[in-house]
């Protein structure tokens, strides 16, 4: 089973796909090609792409039963002993964290800080 995402990418490109993939939703193919063709579509996908992105699964011969590929994704695929996983970067960027964003903003009094958190 292969799956193919694109998101903002040229009507030209998800039409090239539809020779080869059932369109299920919006941008989301589904089908079952060979390996090879399903590498020369990637091929295709990463060429024509544009400003879009795309996202492709499919299964092979490992512990998770699949893998995929990213092109032009903020999240990316990190091997991790074996397992594919993905890497998520920062929300706010770097040195970001949610404890910053708990923290009280400056000027809120001592009386207002235990009234609004409930302490006496």
């Amino acid at each position: 089973m292969t799956v193919i995402v694109l998101t903002n990418c040229p009507a030209g490109l998800r039409g090239f796909l539809t020779r080869w993939l059932l369109e299920i939703s919006a941008g989301v193919f589904v089908g079952n090609p060979s390996a090879r063709i399903r590498d020369a579509l990637w091929n295709e996908v990463q060429q024509y792409a544009g400003q879009g992105r795309a996202l492709l699964a499919h299964t092979t011969n490992n512990e998770q039963g699949y893998t995929f590929r990213t092109f032009d994704h903020v999240w990316n695929p990190v091997d991790h002993q074996g397992l594919t996983l993905i890497h998520r970067p920062a929300a706010g960027g770097a040195g970001s964290s949610s404890a910053s964003s708990t923290q009280d903003r400056p000027g809120w009094s001592n009386a207002s800080k235990r009234r609004r958190f409930g302490r006496r």
